[in-house]
């Protein structure tokens, strides 16, 4: 399914793949709302583990950093985040608590139910900490990670998530049914001229009033700690941000998967390649393999000098670990 630039970015490339669903279980709604919670992936004991590891790596940039102290947060000297509150740089990709999460026997066969196979690779994706109330909340930023050219099931995203989210915290939103409709939306109000190759769309005020009036609503996601959430990359969707009422720190790891089979040889070679430098990629696993910048950068450009090449705790590089990288064949 991978593709390549051979052909203009207009072209239409059909996915054979549907949700694997027998139904009566979470499948259900992944299928007909393009989202869903997989309740109890990982045990509660365990993400309080993976949380307590992220926080961490967090105070390693800063030994007077405090977790449970908010008086300690404004003026730690906290490692470089993206506006989006993730964590993608300073090799965290790789961290060892991070491929534990990925390698967690919930997480696999969740993915494995949906794609119908446990052969599986998962991409190299960021660890997200938000700190309530310590920054203005950034406004939505509905879009889709699926271009406008790719059809049917290509991805699905997955965040293991660490923390409780519920109305007033950190979570995601979707637009619940959108993933049924935005392959119709293309077609009837975008000029196919002006789709790009990146899987990555977004939607401005006018588009949603599309969604909006046939009866697609915003829904923030609701989880518990262990739990895992799941959406099909048509489905719209951006970072909901805490309110001022939460004092919950969101914590969770994204991590999507996608059969083996689905790679290229090009892209299990890229992608092997930024495996050996620790690097991160986007939310596809199995296309899009492109190395994110290495270098963490400061708001005035210059590099970071806590800048990591490798994680504080290299991950043990077991077969499963190395064949869900894709760098070993199945």
């Amino acid at each position: 399914m991978a593709t390549t630039a051979t052909n203009p970015a207009s072209v239409k490339v059909d996915s054979p793949f549907k949700i694997e669903n027998p139904g009566g279980d979470w499948r259900d709604q992944l299928e007909a709302k393009g989202y869903c919670v997989v309740k109890g992936a990982i045990s509660p004991e365990k993400a309080r583990y993976y949380q307590q590891k992220a926080f961490e790596w967090l105070k390693s940039f800063d030994e007077s950093l405090d977790i449970e102290e908010p008086s300690t947060w404004k003026d730690a000297k906290f490692p470089v985040q993206t506006e989006k509150n993730t964590y993608e740089n300073y090799s965290v990709v790789h961290e060892r608590f991070m491929w534990e999460a990925r390698q967690e026997p919930g997480v696999l066969d969740a993915f494995a139910k949906v794609w119908g196979t446990d052969k599986l690779i998962v991409s190299f994706d960021s660890l997200n900490i938000t700190l309530p109330n310590l920054k203005e909340a950034r406004a939505p930023w509905p879009h889709v990670d699926q271009a406008p050219r790719k059809r049917g099931l290509h991805c699905i995203q997955g965040i293991i998530n660490l923390s409780h989210a519920g109305p007033e915290d950190g979570s995601l939103c979707v637009m619940d049914g959108s993933a049924a409709l935005v392959e119709e939306f293309f077609d009837k109000e975008t000029d196919p001229a002006t789709w790009e190759w990146r899987d990555n769309r977004y939607f401005d005020d006018k588009d949603m009033e599309w969604f909006k009036a046939r009866g697609v609503r915003p829904v923030k996601v609701e989880a518990e700690p262990g739990d895992l959430i799941l959406w099909d990359s048509r489905c719209i969707h951006w970072g909901g941000e805490p309110t001022k009422k939460s004092d919950v720190v969101r914590t969770v790891i994204y991590a999507a998967y996608a059969p083996a089979e689905l790679a290229s040889k090009e892209a299990l070679e890229e992608k092997s390649k930024v495996f050996q430098v620790n690097g991160a990629t986007t939310h596809w696993p199995h296309d899009n393999i492109k190395l994110r910048d290495m270098q963490a950068r400061l708001s005035d450009g210059t590099v970071d000098p806590r800048n990591r090449s490798e994680p504080l705790e290299k991950p043990i590089l077991s077969d499963q670990l190395l064949r869900l990288a894709g760098v070993r064949a199945y």
